[in-house]
């Protein structure tokens, strides 16, 4: 495994199998966690945490840790993160001790958001990781979220749930818009929150190029860092 068991890397030292170099987070601070996983390509989409802090840093006050952490599941550290990225096309496959981590994360109040590149719930990655959320959860501990929730208002409003993605526009993955996002939800709040949405492929630009935007896309992330952090 990169960097040893329950380990926890720079992003740019994982990507470069560097030594394993333990990150703390202030507990202030909203620093970007991505979850490395050995089953599949964990480290795809490697512009969604620059776009995203840019957003933190100029819609909240909220201060930003600017360097990227990946993480293990099965890592010590992992509970003090409370935001953790999965994202990934391929099979996802964790040990046991990863999938009693992940729970103990939730647990412990974090929030996985899930994001599937296929965009296709027939997908490997959605079949997969559905799978491995009914091991460490339960068989239908995934529901549908509710237009209502507290996620789609931490923020900005979203009263018609999550924004499309110009992928499902583009008519990829299975060809549907999906007008949902499913999730565990533990004490009344959200632990795992997953998409087939892709915004991971959605958020993947240098975000210089966000001035050239008519809208910011990312500015549902910064609904999802504000719930995590509040």
């Amino acid at each position: 495994m990169l960097g040893g068991a329950g380990s926890v890397l720079p992003f740019a030292q994982a990507k470069a199998l560097g030594a394993p170099s333990v990150v703390s987070p202030r507990w202030f601070e909203f620093t970007f966690a991505r979850l490395r996983y050995d089953s599949g390509d964990w480290d795809y989409n490697p512009k969604v945490c620059a776009n995203l802090l840019d957003a933190v840093v100029q819609y909240t006050d909220i201060p930003v840790n600017q360097q990227e952490v990946v993480i293990t599941a099965d890592s010590a550290e992992l509970s003090a993160f409370p935001f953790l990225f999965m994202t990934g096309h391929k099979l996802v496959r964790f040990s046991d001790a990863e999938r009693k981590g992940l729970v103990r994360f939730v647990e412990n109040g974090g929030l996985l958001f899930s994001d599937d590149c296929n965009h296709d719930v027939n997908g490997l990655y959605a079949k997969t990781f559905e799978a491995e959320m009914s091991k460490a959860f339960g068989v239908n501990a995934m529901p549908k979220i509710a237009r209502t929730h507290a996620l789609y208002s931490s923020f900005f409003q979203f009263p018609d749930g999550p924004p499309r993605t110009s992928h499902e526009l583009n008519g990829w993955g299975d060809n549907v818009v999906h007008d949902y996002l499913r999730g565990v939800e533990r004490r009344g709040r959200l632990g795992v929150l997953y998409s087939n949405k892709d915004y991971g492929c959605e958020w993947d630009y240098d975000w210089k190029n966000k001035r050239f935007r008519r809208r910011d896309n990312t500015r549902f992330g910064v609904n999802v860092v504000v719930y995590a952090m509040t």
